[in-house]
C-alpha cells in the first residue's frame, strides 16, 4: 500500500509564505482581587521560526497558555511589549487571517461525519476559488495524511480522542495557514496517540509552517521531536533553544542531569525550585529570552535579520491572500445547511420536544377542558390565557439557556480561525430555529384551543396562534441574549429570575383599573412583552364583538357572560390586537440586537467590554458567582 503523502507534497494546498514570530518585553497582567493586578508574563522575549516545531514548556501556572494566547492574539488587551511578524510590527487583524489556533478542547460538530465536517470547512474557507473536484481531492489528501481516511463516514462524536485531535487539525489545514498554535495538544491522549500527534505537528512544521504548542511534561520520546523549546517559570523565560542543549545549559550552573533522566523533567524540577533557587540565574543567562545562544542554528545576532524587499513582497501577499474566500451570502447558505443537517439528525431532541408539547398540551387542555364558551367560568378561562403565555415563555427559553453557551464556545473558535463572519452565522442560526418552533407552537396552540372549547372562528384561531408564536420567538430571543453573555449555570439562574417580574407586570393591576396602578409600575409594564402577549390572547378570544357566552342552567347568574364585561374587568377594553403584535415584534428585535451586540463584543480581540464587561468582571472578582461571567 502506498505511504501517506507528507505535508510538503500535498498538491492542492494553497502555498503560503513563511512567517517568523519575534516578541520582546512581553508582559501580561490580569485584575487580581478587589484592587491591583497580577503579573502573569514578566517582560519575556523570544523568536519562533518557520519550519520549526516549537514547544512552550514549564511548571503548572508558569504562564505557558497565557504566552500562547497572547502570541495568537486570543488574549492581548492586557499585554504590553512588541510582537514582530517577519521583522515588522504585528497587525493583529491581519495576523489572525494567517494563523490558526487549535484549542485544548476539541470542539467539533458531533452529528456530522468526518467527511461532512471537512466539506463544510472547505466550502467556508475556500469558497469558489477552486472547483468541487479539487476540494474533494484536497480533503482526501489531508485525511490520508492524518490517517483519518477510514473514519470518513464516522460521526465526529464517535471518534476517539486522538482522532478528534487530528480532525481538529485537519479542519484548519484546508487553506494551509502558515502559523498554527496549539494549546496542550496531547491532553487526554495515550502515549501512542500523543506520539502520533506530535509527529504530525513536526511534519507540518517541516512543510514550512510555524507550529507552536504549549505542552505539559512530555515524555523523552516526545521531547526529542521538538525542534525548539521555550521554557517558562513564574512568567519568565529560563531557557530557549534546542532540547538536547538543556543538559549542557544546566551544567553551567553545576546542575548535572542524572543519567537516563528525561532532561525536560529535570529542567522543570529545577525551575520549580526543587534543587534551590536558580530561577533568577537561569533567566539572566538567557536574558529572559533575548539570548539565542542555545538555539538550533546558533543564531549570533539577537535580532531578526530581514530583507526589506522580501518583507515588502510578503506583506503585500499577506494583505491580499488572507480574507474570507466565501461571500457573506455563501457563508449563510453553508451555515444554514450545516445547522439544518445537524438538527435533522438530533432525533432524540426533536422527539423529546414533540412529546413535551403534546404532554403539556394534554395537561393544560384537561385542566381547562371545555370552559372557553362557559359564561360561568370566564375567570378560569382567563387563567388558561395566562398559563398559555407562561408555557410559551419557558419552553423556548430554557433550551436556549442550556445549548447556546456551548454553541458560543464553538462560534468563538471558528470565528477566531476565520471560518466565517458573525453576520451570516447570526442570521443562519435565527432562521434555523424557526421551523420546529413554528410547527410545535401551532400544534400545541391548536390542541389546547380546541380542548378548551374556545370560539370556533377562523380569524380568532389564527390570531391566537400568531400571538402564541410571537411570544415563543421573543422568549427564545431573550434566552439567547442571556446565554450570549453568561455560562450555563448563571444563565439558568438569571433566565427564570428575569421571568418573574415579567410575569408579575403582565397581570399587575388587573381588576383594579389602571388609575390605581403607581406611575413607576405602569411605566415598567411597557417593558414586559408578556403583558402584550396576554393582551393579544385576550383580544383574540374576547375582542372583536364576540357574542355572549353560554350560561349553564345550573348557574343563576353569570356575571362575566358578556365578553365586554371581562375586558372591562381586566382593564383591556381599549386594547388593540395589532398594537400588541407590533410590540412583540419590537421586543423580538430588541432581544436579537442585544444578543448580536453581546456576541460581537465577546468575539473582539480586546477583553474590554465596556460597562457590561466591567460588571461581569466585578461580579466574578468580588462575589465569585458560579462559573465564569464574561468568559
Amino acid at each position: 500500500m502506498d505511504n501517506p503523502p507528507t505535508v510538503a507534497n500535498i498538491n492542492h494546498l494553497i502555498q503560503r509564505p513563511p512567517v517568523d514570530i519575534e516578541f520582546t518585553d512581553l508582559t501580561y497582567t490580569v485584575p487580581h482581587g478587589r484592587s491591583g493586578s497580577k503579573i502573569i508574563l514578566r517582560s519575556v522575549s523570544g523568536l519562533f521560526k518557520s519550519g520549526q516545531l516549537t514547544a512552550i514548556l514549564g511548571p503548572s501556572g508558569a504562564g505557558k497558555s497565557t504566552l500562547l494566547n497572547v502570541l495568537a492574539g486570543y488574549k492581548c488587551a492586557d499585554s504590553t511589549g512588541s510582537i514582530l511578524v517577519n521583522g515588522r510590527p504585528r497587525a493583529l487583524q491581519q495576523f489572525r487571517k494567517l494563523s490558526r489556533y487549535i484549542m485544548q478542547e476539541d470542539m467539533l460538530q458531533p452529528r456530522l461525519t468526518v467527511q461532512e465536517s471537512m466539506l463544510f470547512a472547505v466550502d467556508l474557507k475556500l469558497g469558489t476559488t477552486i472547483s468541487q473536484e479539487e476540494k474533494l481531492d484536497t480533503i482526501d489528501e489531508i485525511l490520508n495524511m492524518l490517517r483519518l481516511s477510514k473514519t470518513k463516514n464516522t460521526l465526529s462524536g464517535h471518534l476517539s480522542g486522538g482522532e478528534k485531535k487530528r480532525l481538529s487539525i485537519a479542519l484548519e489545514l484546508v487553506n494551509n495557514p502558515p502559523v498554527i498554535f496549539l494549546d496542550e495538544p496531547t491532553t487526554g491522549l495515550d502515549d501512542l496517540a500523543s506520539s502520533q500527534c506530535i509527529s504530525l505537528l513536526k511534519a507540518l512544521a517541516q512543510g514550512g509552517r510555524t507550529v507552536i504548542c504549549s505542552i505539559h511534561t512530555p515524555s523523552a520520546r516526545l521531547f526529542s521531536l521538538f525542534d525548539h523549546v521555550y521554557v517558562v517559570s513564574e512568567g519568565q523565560c529560563v531557557f530557549q533553544g534546542h532540547g538536547h542543549d538543556i543538559v549542557e545549559f544546566l551544567a553551567t550552573f553545576g546542575l548535572n542531569c542524572p543519567k537516563h533522566y528525561n532532561p525536560i523533567d529535570f529542567m522543570i524540577e529545577v525551575s520549580s525550585g526543587e534543587y534551590g533557587d536558580y530561577l533568577e540565574r537561569m533567566t539572566n543567562a538567557v536574558e529572559n529570552g533575548r539570548c539565542y545562544r542555545w538555539s538550533q542554528n546558533k543564531v549570533t545576532d539577537v535580532r531578526y535579520q530581514s530583507n526589506d524587499e522580501e518583507d515588502n513582497l510578503v506583506s503585500s501577499d499577506l494583505h491580499h491572500m488572507y480574507h474570507f474566500e466565501s461571500s457573506a451570502w455563501l457563508q449563510f447558505r453553508i451555515l444554514i445547511s450545516r445547522m439544518s443537517l445537524q438538527g435533522r439528525r438530533d432525533m432524540g431532541y426533536i422527539t423529546l420536544k414533540l412529546a413535551m408539547h403534546i404532554f403539556i398540551g394534554l395537561i393544560i387542555g384537561g385542566m381547562f377542558f371545555q370552559i372557553g364558551n362557559d359564561g360561568s367560568k370566564t375567570i378560569f378561562n382567563f387563567g388558561f390565557c395566562f398559563v398559555t403565555i407562561i408555557i410559551f415563555l419557558y419552553i423556548p427559553m430554557m433550551p436556549a439557556l442550556l445549548w447556546f453557551p456551548q454553541e458560543v464556545q464553538l462560534l468563538k473558535r471558528e470565528f477566531f480561525n476565520r471560518w466565517y463572519d458573525l453576520n451570516p452565522y447570526f442570521f443562519a442560526m435565527t432562521f434555523c430555529q424557526l421551523p420546529l418552533q413554528i410547527v410545535f407552537g401551532i400544534g400545541y396552540s391548536l390542541l389546547t384551543y380546541f380542548m378548551t372549547d374556545q370560539p370556533m372562528e377562523y380569524e380568532r384561531v389564527l390570531k391566537f396562534i400568531l400571538v402564541c408564536l410571537m411570544i415563543s420567538i421573543v422568549s427564545e430571543a431573550m434566552g439567547l441574549a442571556i446565554s450570549a453573555r453568561l455560562n450555563i449555570v448563571n444563565g439558568i439562574f438569571v433566565g427564570p429570575a428575569v421571568s418573574v417580574p415579567l410575569m408579575l407586570l403582565a397581570v399587575y393591576g388587573l381588576g383594579t383599573g389602571s388609575k390605581y396602578i403607581p406611575k413607576h409600575i405602569r411605566f415598567a409594564m411597557y417593558f414586559s412583552y408578556l403583558r402584550y402577549g396576554l393582551e393579544g390572547i385576550i383580544s383574540s378570544i374576547y375582542g372583536g364583538g364576540r357574542r355572549k357566552m353560554i350560561c349553564p342552567d345550573s348557574e343563576i347568574y353569570c356575571q362575566l357572560r358578556e365578553p365586554k364585561a371581562l375586558l372591562k374587568e381586566v382593564g383591556m377594553e381599549d386594547v388593540n390586537y395589532w398594537v400588541d403584535i407590533a410590540a412583540l415584534a419590537v421586543s423580538f428585535l430588541v432581544f436579537k440586537i442585544i444578543c448580536y451586540v453581546l456576541l460581537r463584543r465577546r468575539l473582539k480581540s480586546t477583553q474590554s467590554f465596556g460597562a457590561l464587561g466591567f460588571i461581569g468582571r466585578f461580579i466574578k472578582t468580588h462575589f465569585n458567582l458560579a462559573g465564569n461571567i464574561g468568559r
